[in-house]
């Protein structure tokens, strides 16, 4: 597949009436279309519409990745919800993130391109809903969102060491936060070293909710259970706003300097642990090649000498690889066999008498040959 483009939209607060359905599938005569949704890849050509158009108008999530390394997620929320300026604070060092205004509306649009693509290619298919939840926190005053953009511009160190992170932390890392990161390519150490301390540790509590709703007036309470049952989405990502400003989070700001040695410690302790799995493995592996082996010699012995040579002419003599390999995968094990034995002279000499013999045997001649190297490796 030389190129590959997937586009995903999603309609969250209103769902797309006929009429908008028409206007889309006048748009694209293949996309899935439904009442919350509109899906489509492409192989060839590209969308006839203009994403941004389409969030103004129709939706309030969108996704788009191309294998050649972009990707793109737009987040639309009601602006009564989100101050910009608490935004923009976090996206000064950042020129793929635009942020504007349509209606009533604020439009988060992050787009990012890598060259030669990303690592871990897929056709984009979960990604949307997996990364969905970030607009009910965006819309509950969460910030960290943000915050992991920021950091994007400490990856690349466009942020001077001395200045200190916009947010106390990111903890609890929330699946949705570890796709966008990984989504998005951000450095997964720094993120670990982010998440290490808290943003929000008591805002989003069971006992701060409760203690937040209680001193909401009765007749505010009222109101805001009738638009739960007008079906307003809003109200628990309102409610949990208000926790959050009553809730501060803790002064405990990291200076970029600090995230960066953080970030390198856990980076070494991880390359330590996987370099401890790996030595691991490999001595697994080790012990049960040697296991294998040992009990091949033992079965050689128990065959005897002349019936094992005989195996190993009949594969030289069926002159295709899977005989050559059989021969010399007995040869090396009889070599062996000869070393702890004290035979080696008497292997020699038998070994020198087939070399001879099949000396027109070029592939097989290739394969003794590099039988010989591998020998005088094991003996360095």
């Amino acid at each position: 597949m030389s190129e590959y483009q997937y586009y995903e939209f999603q309609a969250i607060d209103r769902p797309l009436d006929r009429a908008a359905q028409d206007a889309l599938r006048t748009i694209s005569s293949r996309a899935w279309i439904t009442a919350t949704s509109f899906t489509n890849h492409y192989e060839w050509g590209d969308l006839k519409g203009d994403p941004r158009k389409f969030m103004e108008r129709w939706f309030d999530l969108h996704l788009y990745l191309a294998n050649w390394g972009t990707r793109r997620l737009m987040i639309k929320v009601p602006k009564r919800f989100v101050n910009q300026a608490d935004i923009d604070r976090f996206l000064r060092e950042i020129d793929w993130v635009e942020v504007w205004t349509s209606g009533d509306n604020l439009i988060i649009d992050i787009q990012h391109h890598e060259d030669g693509g990303y690592d871990d290619w897929d056709d984009g298919s979960s990604r949307l809903a997996a990364l969905a939840p970030l607009r009910t926190d965006v819309l509950s005053g969460d910030l960290r969102l943000f915050y992991l953009l920021w950091l994007t511009a400490v990856q690349d160190e466009f942020i001077p060491e001395d200045e200190v992170e916009p947010l106390p932390g990111i903890a609890p890392l929330t699946g949705a936060l570890e796709g966008f990161a990984e989504f998005f390519g951000i450095d997964s150490d720094l993120v670990m070293a982010a998440a290490e301390l808290s943003a929000d540790d008591t805002a989003m509590s069971k006992d701060g909710l409760r203690k937040a709703v209680a001193v909401i007036p009765e007749r505010e309470k009222a109101e805001l259970l009738l638009r739960v049952v007008d079906g307003d989405t809003h109200v628990a990502a309102e409610l949990r706003s208000r926790v959050r400003k009553k809730n501060p989070a803790p002064a405990t700001h990291r200076t970029v300097g600090a995230l960066r040695t953080r970030a390198q410690e856990i980076r070494e302790a991880r390359e330590r642990a996987e370099a401890e799995c790996h030595e691991a493995e490999r001595r697994r592996q080790a012990a049960e090649a040697e296991k294998a082996r040992r009990t091949r010699l033992m079965i050689l012995k128990q065959r005897g000498a002349s019936s094992v040579w005989r195996e190993i002419e009949e594969g030289i003599e069926r002159r295709n690889p899977t005989g050559y390999d059989s021969a010399i995968s007995l040869l090396s094990d009889l070599q062996a066999l000869a070393v702890e034995e004290g035979n080696q002279d008497d292997f020699d000499r038998r070994l020198s008498s087939i070399r001879a013999r099949h000396e027109k045997k070029a592939k097989f001649i290739e394969r003794l040959s590099k039988l010989g190297r591998d020998s005088d490796e094991r003996m360095i």
